[in-house]
């Protein structure tokens, strides 16, 4: 996978601290790919009927609007802050969150949010927005948590799923444009079957189970190293919990990618438990990566 050729990079803003440290992500990133900027705030209150314009015999400029509006322009003025020469834009949108997301994503480059927002409570650690989105939107999404870094590799988590392959895809070229190394994480935890009604053996080789795991590592990996010869690539190897190595490499990382869901996902589920773990657990940003097979050409 790689990102759209054309597309700006959007990041969505709620009047938050968090959400001005998503801007000055997606400003440094928009900057550096080349893209404008655009800085959404979704407006639900016009949909649920709540008055939005000043009070009778309060201030000239208040109202919910106007407070959206302040947002927005507060959010511009800081991605300039941070890359004067970018092209930056900002919108109020009315509806909902999650489908004003979703709408920005069809033809974003890059979807950038914030962990948590106004909407949060102390007691969770993401959002359900962000989970929401991460989970349906048609480009990639970066939630930014943890302290920036300017060291680090990217690491992302395979595990031969067609999910996978396009974060991947992903994760190499972030490695490449970034300059750094790509650490490669495949952890499993016992032998699964092959597919529906298959039995599974009583007793198995460790070593050969570790051979086959390997070759899943590798066939993961094989195309996009030879597309990227410049990114070093390590690969990490773990027998455990795919999510725990994934927050450990973590410590460490710049970014961390995977793939909205991948072969040990449940169909009902919006996100994997996987990306669903590390998206609430990582010590840095997390990028998402939604599998979108290809239409059949009519």
């Amino acid at each position: 996978m790689t990102t759209k050729l054309t597309g700006p990079v959007v990041v969505g803003i709620d009047g938050s601290t968090i959400a001005l440290d998503a801007v000055r992500a997606a400003a440094r990133t928009a900057a550096g790919r080349h893209r404008p900027l655009r800085v959404v705030h979704a407006f639900i209150w016009p949909i649920i009927n709540v008055p939005t314009g000043p009070i009778s015999g309060g201030v000239a400029d208040g109202g919910l609007r106007r407070q959206a509006e302040r947002y927005v322009t507060e959010a511009v003025a800081e991605a300039g802050k941070v890359a004067p020469e970018l092209d930056v834009t900002g919108a109020v949108v009315d509806g909902a969150p999650v489908p004003v997301l979703l709408g920005e994503s069809r033809d974003a480059a890059l979807l950038v949010l914030g962990n948590r927002g106004l909407g949060g409570f102390a007691g969770l650690v993401l959002g359900s927005v962000t989970v929401q989105v991460s989970a349906q939107a048609r480009c990639p999404v970066l939630v930014v948590r943890g302290e920036p870094r300017a060291d680090g590799p990217v690491v992302v988590g395979v595990d031969g799923s067609a999910g996978s392959a396009q974060a991947a895809g992903y994760a190499f070229e972030e490695a490449a444009w970034r300059g750094v190394p790509l650490v490669a994480v495949h952890a499993w935890l016992e032998p699964a079957p092959a597919g529906p009604g298959d039995m599974l053996p009583l007793v198995y080789d460790p070593d050969l189970l570790a051979a086959q795991e390997e070759r899943v590592l590798a066939e993961s990996l094989a195309g996009f190293a030879e597309r990227y010869p410049q990114v070093p690539v390590r690969r990490r190897l773990v027998r455990g919990s795919a999510a725990g190595a994934l927050v450990r490499e973590s410590e460490s990382a710049q970014l961390v990618v995977v793939g909205a869901r991948g072969r040990g996902a449940l169909a009902g589920l919006l996100l994997g438990s996987v990306s669903h773990a590390v998206l609430h657990h990582a010590h840095a940003p997390v990028a998402v990566v939604r599998h979108t097979p290809r239409q059949p050409r009519a």
